[in-house]
């Protein structure tokens, strides 16, 4: 009898002690980057990294994976500019102490190496990204319809805002779907 206490004992203390350490390593999974975008986002925003699950407050983190699931909040892959191309949204926050700013990015393979374009940028809490399929958007004020013929990547702070971004083939669009 004592010696199955021990076990079980000895079963949860491992288990309270690895969980932590697997959660953390499946979050991260998730956000992994494709060959060589890593190297290329360090080189030219060397102080950020791709928002994860642990960067969202708990209220942002269950609206994430309510329509989102277990999916990275930083990181979407997304036919943006209707070529076929690898190509990936981005959320990159950075802090410097006393303020984090988000920037949204978009980086697409061309050959063996990776063009990123900075999209737009958000201060405060860290905003979620995620692809739409391509449609008819109109924006939150009804003065504004974009027809997107690619996926489109829409930008997002819960409870405050959304923009919808969407490539017209010369130009990326915006619209803002909350404010």
């Amino acid at each position: 009898m004592r010696f199955r206490f021990a076990v079980v004992c000895a079963a949860s203390l491992c288990l309270l002690m690895f969980t932590p350490v697997a959660t953390a390593a499946l979050a991260n999974s998730r956000c992994s980057l494709p060959t060589g975008l890593g190297e290329e986002l360090a080189r030219k925003y060397p102080a950020a990294k791709v928002v994860d699950l642990g960067d969202l407050s708990r209220d942002d983190r269950g609206f994430f994976q309510k329509d989102h699931g277990d999916r990275c909040p930083g990181l979407a892959r997304v036919d943006f500019y209707g070529d076929g191309k690898p190509t990936w949204a981005l959320v990159l926050i950075a802090s410097d102490g006393r303020k984090r700013e988000a920037r949204l990015v978009v980086a697409r393979q061309v050959g063996a190496n990776w063009e990123t374009s900075s999209l737009d940028t958000a201060n405060g809490s860290a905003p979620v990204v995620w692809r739409q399929d391509p449609g008819e958007y109109r924006d939150v004020y009804g003065e504004k319809t974009i027809r997107a013929t690619h996926p489109v990547i829409v930008f997002a702070g819960y409870e405050s805002w959304a923009i919808l971004y969407a490539w017209t083939g010369k130009r990326v669009q915006k619209i803002w779907l909350a404010d």
